[in-house]
């Protein structure tokens, strides 16, 4: 165990996404049970130690976190001189396909109300989506989200998803909107909640960019 843990912390120093336990166990010939237990005392310790990084478990894989507490140093680091965070649109694309997947495009534009195509594009080159076959009645291309959405967004699965009733308008909010045929505008009213996704959320007037902050911290080299 004494050059298990080092030789973990370098491999997981350069991963580009989350490494399994069973790759690991299989590059470092170990036991994949020794080097399950390695990484999550290696997590305990850096606790423990209260470093400012973390090892993560996240969409089936481990990889080194900034600790959220530090969330705002490493973003002006990151971010500076340039956009990385999505868009209104996106977002609120990125939700209907989470939430609803696998989704067609043309059912994601039902739900929004509005042609997501260029959306869509954004988000698959982003890697936050992919293809995912056909609907057997129509052939439509059917799109899920990706690993590098949980990732970007700190979940370990979709079943970590937030829920989504904290987010829905009241029952008589909708009722009153619809007898009256469109919404009505209070200039004192607060600004709408961005929603699950609102960490990501950008001014709606930046173009699309990549989801660079992260639920509870930023992974060396994003």
């Amino acid at each position: 165990m004494s050059d298990l843990k080092p030789a973990l912390e370098a491999v997981l120093m350069v991963v580009d996404e989350p490494a399994t336990e069973e790759h690991l166990a299989r590059i470092l010939d170990h036991p994949a049970r020794a080097v399950a237990d390695a990484l999550r005392e290696l997590a305990d310790e850096y606790t423990v130690q209260g470093r400012g990084f973390e090892l993560r478990l996240v969409a089936g894989g481990w990889r080194f976190y900034s600790r959220p507490e530090h969330a705002a140093a490493v973003e002006r680091f990151v971010l500076d001189g340039q956009q990385a965070r999505l868009t209104q649109a996106a977002l609120e694309t990125l939700a209907v396909v989470a939430y609803r997947q696998p989704v067609s495009r043309s059912r994601v534009s039902a739900v929004r109300g509005v042609n997501c195509d260029g959306v869509l594009r954004t988000l698959l080159q982003r890697g936050l989506v992919e293809e995912a076959g056909t609907e057997p009645e129509t052939g439509a291309i059917l799109y899920t989200t990706t690993n590098h959405f949980l990732e970007r967004m700190g979940l370990r699965g979709l079943d970590e998803l937030p829920e989504l009733a904290p987010f829905l308008p009241e029952a008589d909010a909708v009722e009153a909107e619809t007898a009256e045929g469109v919404p009505s505008f209070d200039p004192d009213a607060p600004e709408p909640d961005a929603g699950p996704f609102g960490d990501l959320a950008g001014d709606p007037d930046e173009e699309p960019a990549d989801a660079g902050a992260r639920h509870g911290g930023h992974a060396p080299g994003a």
